[in-house]
Formats: C-alpha cells, structure tokens, sequence
C-alpha cells in the first residue's frame, strides 16, 4: 500500500476497538466510583455532618447518673454494754457497705451565643469539605482526559513508527539486493540497517510509552496490574479539532461562576469571619443552670434500704455564672489568630483565581496554537509524503542516494509527529477550556 494511502487511513479514519476497551465516559464514570482519593473526601463529609449533629446536641440539657458502692471495715469498734448496772466496754471488728446514688443535669442557658454560632461555622464548613470532593472529582477527570488522549496520540504515534518501519525494512531489503548486484556500496547498505535498527526502537520506545500511560491511568481507575486496559476512542475529525475555542476571558467569566476552588475559598473567608466572631464571644460571660437529686443507705443503720433511700433523699438546683476576668491570654490570642485567619483566607481567595486565570489562558493558547499548527502541520505532511514517495521511487531504481531517502524519511517523520501532536493538543486543549466552564468532556 502506497505511504499516503497509508496515513490517509490512520488520520482520517475511525478505529475499531474490542468491546473490553474503555471509552472516557467510562473512565470517568469507574473513576467517580472508585477512585480512593474521592471515597476518602465523601468520607469527610460524612465525619462534617457528624461533627455539626454533635453541635447541635451541645444546645440540649445533659443527664447523667452517679453511683458509687463502698464497703467499710472499722475492726476496733467499742460497744458497751451494761450487765447489772455496771457498765463494760468491748471491742469488736465491724464491716459495713454504703450506696450512693445520685442524677445530675446541666444545661448551659447563655454563652454569648457560642453553640449557635459552631453550628452555623460548621454548615460553612461541611459545604466547603463537600466542594474539596467536588474539587477531587473534577481534578480526576481532568487527569483521565490528559492520560486518556495521551494514551490516543501515542497509539497513533505508534502506527506511524510501525509503517516507516516496514519502509525501512523494504528499503533495507532492497539495498542488500542492490549490493549483491554490484549496484550499491557496502557504506550505503550500513546506512539503511541503521535505519531500520533506528526505526525498530522507535516503535520499542512507543510501545513502552504507550503501556506507562495505560499504567498510569489504571492507577487513577483504581485498576491492578492483572487487568487488561485499553481504551476505545475514535479519531478526532477535523471538526472537532477545529471547533471554535470560547475567548479566554469568557471561559474565566464562567470559570469564576462554577469551579469549586473558588466557591470554597469565597466561603472560606465566612468561615473566616465566623470563626473571628466566635473568638469575640469569649469574653462573654456564661451563664448555666443544674439540678441534682441524690440519696444513699448504708448496712451500719438499723433501718431498712427502702427507708434510708427515702430519709436520705435530696435535690437541688442552681443558678451558675462565669465571667472570664484573666484567662491567662486565651481569648485575646483566639481574636488575633482568627484576625490572621481572616486575611488569609481573602489572600487564598485572589491565590485561586490567579491560578484559574493562568490555567484558563494557557489551555487558550494551547488550544489556539494547535489549531494553527494542525493546519500548517496537514499540509506539511501532504507535501512531505510526495516527495518521500518520489524519492523512495527513484531511491529502488538505483537514482537516489541513501542520504536522499534518510532525509526525506525524516521530514515525513517529523511532519507526521507535528500534525498528530498539534492535532491531540487542539483537541484536549478545547475540551478542557470549555470544561473550567462546567461543560462536560467529549472526545
């Protein structure tokens, strides 16, 4: 098959793949599930929301019960006892046990408004951890998509390597032919295996690079290395290499609308200021209210359990009151850290959205400058395998030298390379632009 009709084929038409390969919905679907580093983020929301329930318990009275059960011994005790009027004093060993009981309740009625701002800074809280997860989703999307068309280039890259090694191979073989006719000198010949040995580890070297990108996006799909991977998309047409690329500042616009990095650093800064208002409180007085009910019995008495549970019998209530007078620096030091806290979070704020305006332009450029070059880079390719078409022609009619040939093999090379990595490039370039604007990835 001619060399045009060959990269004809591998850039302009579809690929089939078996059924066991995986599309990058796919992926991303498998990934979403079970990815590690997302399970471990919705884990953590789980633990917000069992921290903001026990928040809120901290607004109800608290209950307990006390008992404690004691045996005494006093092994000199005196008893007298009187015999005819005259008295006598014995000693003897005694033991007794003792019970108390005792049902305690607390209940705080003021503390500057404290519990109820926890529970408001822990709301906050619990939808920035849930944004951190949306926040790892998305990161693992982005992830696949590079891999998954890394994966595509290298596959393409791949074929190209393997058909200019059955040229070489041809060209080889027809070199020997020609040296055993006495048409070709021995250098020539040496020339042309260097070639093909050049050609033979390009394609090695493909092959390796091709498995360690399917190695690394197993790893983000949770895969092991008993799991045959492949993946299964077609080959980017030229409309979708060539589809309009959104103005970098309309992609920041929506970008600032919808990522979770900016959500969550906005809501940082009113975590931030709950936390600064919480700190003020300190200095608030507290105010609380208990009550307690108790009785106890012991065996040294002559009455009944029953009876000394019902004597002994008491309750009582209070009124408590703590007003904070020198602590020692605790609150003033909590108003100063959360002051920092404060300015650090507006700092992280303008941090992510200079890096979101530094991503989105450089996805632009990326995008706009494969669009170029895949334009160029076609027509290269097209005047490039003509002329290495005519010159391998003339090379096996003895009218070419070997230099010619290697020369013009290496500018289809480079032409080819050039077109598939400028087209790769346009194509992830686009779907990640329009991706920071909360589209989804199609490829």
């Amino acid at each position: 098959m001619r060399i045009g009709n060959l990269l004809f084929l591998m850039f302009f038409a579809g690929t089939a793949f078996a059924q066991q390969n995986w599309t990058l919905q796919e992926c991303l679907d498998y990934a979403l599930k079970h990815n590690i580093q997302v399970q471990k983020n919705r884990i953590n929301e789980e633990q917000g929301e069992v921290n903001l329930w026990q928040d809120k318990g901290a607004l109800f009275p608290s209950l307990s019960f006390s008992t404690s059960q004691s045996v005494g011994y006093r092994p000199f005790t005196e008893v007298i006892n009187v015999v005819q009027g005259d008295q006598v004093t014995s000693t003897r060993s005694n033991v007794t046990y003792q019970g108390t009981y005792g049902l305690n309740a607390n209940v705080t009625l003021w503390n500057g408004g404290v519990n109820y701002k926890n529970i408001k800074e822990q709301e906050l809280q619990n939808r920035i951890t849930a944004l951190a997860t949306e926040q790892s989703e998305l990161t693992i999307q982005e992830q696949i998509a590079q891999l998954y068309v890394q994966i595509m280039y290298t596959k393409e890259a791949k074929k190209v390597n393997e058909m200019l090694l059955a040229t070489a191979q041809s060209q080889y073989d027809r070199g020997v032919e020609m040296m055993n006719q006495g048409q070709m000198a021995r250098a020539d010949v040496a020339q042309l295996e260097a070639q093909l040995s050049s050609a033979q580890y390009s394609v090695t070297n493909t092959e390796t690079m091709l498995a360690n990108y399917k190695r690394q996006l197993k790893a983000l799909l949770e895969l092991d290395l008993n799991t045959a991977f492949d993946v299964a998309g077609n080959i980017p047409t030229d409309e979708q290499v060539l589809a309009v690329v959104p103005s970098a500042q309309e992609a920041y616009a929506k970008a600032l609308e919808v990522r979770p990095e900016i959500k969550s650093a906005e809501l940082g800064i009113e975590a931030a200021d709950m936390q600064l208002d919480i700190a003020r409180r300190g200095f608030l007085p507290t105010i609380g209210v208990s009550a307690g009910l108790g009785s106890n019995h012991t065996s040294g008495s002559s009455d009944k359990w029953g009876k000394q549970m019902k004597t002994n019998l008491n309750m009582s209530a209070g009124v408590n009151v703590s007003v904070p007078i020198f602590d020692n620096r605790r609150n003033m030091s909590n108003v100063k850290s959360a002051k920092l806290q404060q300015f650090s979070s507006k700092l992280e704020l303008q941090d992510k959205k200079n890096a979101l305006s530094s991503t989105i332009e450089q996805y632009w450029l990326d995008a706009n400058n494969g669009q170029q070059n895949y334009i160029a880079a076609k027509a290269r390719v097209k005047s490039q395998e003509a002329s290495y078409e005519l010159l391998n022609e003339q090379f096996q009619n003895g009218l070419k030298n070997t230099v010619d040939v290697l020369q013009g093999r290496d500018n289809v090379i480079s032409a080819a390379q050039d077109l598939l990595q400028s087209k790769y490039m346009a194509l992830l370039n686009i779907q990640l632009l329009k991706f920071y604007t909360g589209e989804k990835i199609e490829l």
